[in-house]
């Protein structure tokens, strides 16, 4: 009886991991830069209308954060409602880095 896994290739038994190719491992790298930038700009969007506490360290570097990613959206949408407005512009890209991000893995991947 085998202690491998009989769901790994015949080649990758011997070694314990399923290895990729070098572009599947780099299109990993983007998709997930782009998940963890949309997450920190989601987040600060939540913390911002739950009106978390600002000036705690956890809330400071989430702005910080979600400052530097959208820092070319800031201001694109103005309106009186402070929430929605920061909805609409640390919303946007967090899309966009999304759908950019996705769709440059998905491009890298099938390289």
């Amino acid at each position: 009886m085998s202690h491998r896994p009989e769901f790994l290739p015949a080649d990758d038994r011997y070694h314990g991991v399923r290895r990729g190719t070098a572009a599947q491992r780099t299109a990993l790298i983007i998709h997930t830069i782009a998940d963890i930038a949309a997450a920190f700009l989601g987040l600060w969007i939540l913390l911002y209308l739950l009106d978390a506490n600002q000036g705690n360290v956890f809330v400071q570097f989430v702005q910080g954060m979600a400052d530097s990613l959208a820092w070319w959206a800031r201001d694109i949408f103005t309106m009186n409602t402070e929430g929605l407005r920061v909805a609409l512009n640390y919303g946007l890209p967090a899309v966009i880095y999304l759908l950019a991000g996705h769709l440059i893995a998905g491009r890298v991947r099938r390289l």
